[in-house]
């Protein structure tokens, strides 16, 4: 059977509607208490679903700056194209194991509608690695987050966390080098021949490697040319992304609100919750993205989030609503992403 690309859409649609399932049949709460859970947040549900438009916007603007970076001045492709497929991405994303086993191909067919092939699958190469970089960019930057926060004496500070800390700064010093390596010289040939070490995928990987070796060092070339050659657009991808982090912040930001946690209230009360909220966010998603090959993250983000909110010295029951909350805004999301698969905007 010949794999067209109509049929490929229906695939990734189906990978979607099945992991939605999974999903609504895999919560650890009763229906009964989800919905507790849900009147409990009541009309603070539009903002946290909300939110996540301003952040996918970013995240759009910074794979159009690598698009722009990686492509001819006459080739052109509107930001609500980026945004729609920037959406179905990551609803296919939560919905796969190992997180990009279905955005990304996905996107790459997609765009490969608008620009040639090679250049549309560097561009979503460049891309996500540019939203792990800017993951890591931002783990790093809470590490010091944090200290300062403890150094005032807001947050507490033990010989667990420095080498809790300690060790995230190492991880993240290691991940700089291995991505300036990358950025410099491409990656994708590495990674194939790397794979063609795996027992079983050896004859694969030299059978890839041969077939398409002039292609694959092609994408190559475009990968180092952006960080070498568009600097520019490199770095205001990256300031984006890493942008995106911070506002999507404000989601756990408003469910502390909604529970009554405030610092003290105020500007100042209000500013400093929002600081933990990008610490809980930053040490959630850190622990996620180290188990990251179960669909969905499917208890993993749950155990993040309670662990990094009871680390702030808040309550258990707070970290177990926000990870509901945040598991229904992912579901709806991955609904809009499948809704918009089906509209054709060509």
């Amino acid at each position: 059977m010949k794999w067209t690309k109509k049929r490929l859409n229906n695939l990734f649609f189906l990978f979607g509607v099945v992991a939605v399932v999974v999903m609504l049949l895999t919560f650890d709460v009763s229906f009964v208490e989800l919905w507790q859970h849900l009147c409990k947040a009541g009309y603070w549900l539009i903002p946290i679903i909300g939110v996540w438009v301003f952040i996918y916007a970013i995240n759009a603007l910074a794979w159009q700056q690598v698009i722009k970076g990686n492509t001819s001045p006459d080739e052109h492709i509107s930001f609500w194209r980026i945004y729609k497929l920037t959406i179905t991405g990551y609803a296919l994303n939560y919905a796969t194991p190992v997180g990009g086993l279905g955005g990304e191909p996905y996107r790459i067919m997609e765009l490969a509608k608008d620009i040639d092939k090679q250049r549309a699958t560097s561009s979503v190469i460049l891309y996500a690695m540019m939203h792990i970089f800017a993951h890591f960019w931002f783990w790093f930057t809470s590490v010091f987050l944090y200290l300062a926060l403890a150094a005032v004496g807001d947050l507490p500070f033990t010989w667990l966390t420095a080498i809790t800390l300690g060790l995230v700064i190492v991880f993240c010093l290691i991940a700089f080098y291995l991505f300036s390596k990358g950025y410099s010289k491409g990656l994708v040939v590495k990674v194939i021949k790397w794979i063609g070490k795996i027992p079983g995928l050896k004859g694969w990987g030299q059978r890839f490697l041969e077939k398409h070796s002039e292609s694959l060092q092609k994408i190559d070339t475009q990968i180092a040319a952006l960080h070498q050659q568009e600097k520019g657009a490199f770095y205001k991808s990256l300031l984006l992304e890493y942008l995106s982090r911070i506002v999507q912040a404000l989601e756990i930001l408003f469910m502390l609100l909604l529970f009554g946690v405030d610092c003290g209230g105020g500007t100042t009360g209000i500013l400093l919750t929002f600081l933990h909220s990008i610490l809980i966010l930053a040490f959630t998603t850190l622990f996620a993205n180290l188990i990251g090959f179960l669909p969905m993250q499917l208890g993993v983000q749950e155990g993040g989030f309670v662990i990094s909110i009871a680390a702030l010295g808040l309550s258990a029951a707070l970290g177990i609503f926000v990870s509901i909350i945040c598991r229904v805004r992912e579901i709806i999301w991955i609904l809009i992403g499948l809704l918009l698969m089906k509209i054709d905007q060509q």
